[in-house]
């Protein structure tokens, strides 16, 4: 990955767009889309050996939500793929925003964003 990569998907009703930018060994992730984009949440990701004492990689996370603000899935789910598949510190903060968002649009706008982490992954 070079300094900085965009990665953007195109939603049936909308679209994420997820920056990242390497910042020395860690990463930062700025998360946008929908009607409102806005910061409705921050994830800090800090890799750690398993519990399970396998030899994997796992994380600790530390969340900080504005109130009434659902961004935490997004901006969790970025943080700690990328923290397990880096191996780094990673933060990533964002907001995805729709009024009226239904069940099934919840689950594209998710399916996209674990799509952009496998891509986050290989970069």
């Amino acid at each position: 990955m070079d300094r900085e990569e965009i990665y953007e998907k195109k939603l049936s009703f909308s679209r994420i767009r997820v920056r990242v930018t390497k910042v020395g060994e860690d990463y930062s992730i700025l998360t946008t889309g929908g009607e409102k984009p806005h910061i409705g949440c921050t994830v800090l990701s800090v890799p750690r050996p398993s519990l399970t004492g396998d030899g994997s990689v796992s994380v600790t996370s530390s969340v900080i939500n504005l109130t009434g603000h659902k961004d935490e899935k997004i901006c969790r789910y970025l943080a700690e793929q990328t923290a397990k598949k880096k191996n780094a510190v990673v933060s990533c903060s964002g907001g995805f925003h729709m009024d009226d968002i239904t069940e099934t649009q919840i689950t594209e706008v998710m399916a996209a964003v674990a799509e952009i982490a496998q891509e986050i992954s290989k970069g």
